[in-house]
């Protein structure tokens, strides 16, 4: 019988239990937005969560915030969905 082990990566401090860049997403846009939301990665920022632009701006300043990153503008205009904001956050975290 064969074990299954799991992957684990060890030197981000990463477990099973470590949020996913989702939920951290989803906090984020409950507390800017002040009230819970419910996403996926099909959800339009905009048109879904109702933000205007002032509401975006403070959602992308907190989530540059909170992970410690920059998200170039040119980057930040081409995000619609929360699966582009995850991916544009990905891409930030890893220097590109």
């Amino acid at each position: 019988m064969r074990d299954n082990h799991k992957l684990v990566l060890v030197d981000g401090g990463l477990s099973d239990s470590a949020p996913s860049i989702q939920d951290e997403v989803a906090a984020i846009f409950a507390e800017v937005l002040g009230r819970p939301v419910q996403i996926n990665g099909n959800t339009d920022i905009v048109e879904d969560l109702g933000m205007d632009s002032l509401a975006v701006m403070n959602f992308v300043m907190a989530i540059e915030d909170h992970y410690d990153i920059s998200i170039p503008l040119d980057r930040i205009t081409q995000v619609q969905t929360v699966a582009d904001l995850i991916h544009a956050v990905s891409e930030a975290r890893r220097g590109g």
